[in-house]
């Protein structure tokens, strides 16, 4: 990999949180949340999404449980009230540092 497909990998890396807690708002289960955030320009590997999300579950930011009406078994998520919280300071953290980049960059 070349030193500017780490960089761009460390820079998704960073930013995948706030992209996961963007499309909780409403209630997905993993295949469709991967399918959201690649159809918004952000592909997600199973391997990287899954433990992100008992990750983000154990540090209260989301809820699940599992549907098992359907064909088959899925656990579905949805951010907490901490987990509204958190994306909104983030969010506005974003919007900062997204002024400042671009102050710098132009």
């Amino acid at each position: 990999m070349t030193v500017e497909g780490k960089l761009e990998a460390e820079l998704r890396r960073g930013v995948l949180v706030l992209a996961v807690l963007t499309r909780l708002r409403t209630r997905q289960y993993g295949y469709s949340l991967r399918q959201a955030l690649a159809d918004a320009g952000m592909p997600v590997e199973e391997g990287t999404l899954y433990p992100l999300l008992r990750r983000l579950e154990a540090q209260g930011l989301l809820e699940s449980s599992w549907d098992t009406d359907g064909a088959s078994p899925r656990r579905y998520y949805w951010l907490s009230p901490e987990g509204k919280r958190v994306l909104e300071t983030m969010s506005e953290t974003w919007r900062r540092q997204v002024r400042v980049m671009d102050s710098l960059l132009g």
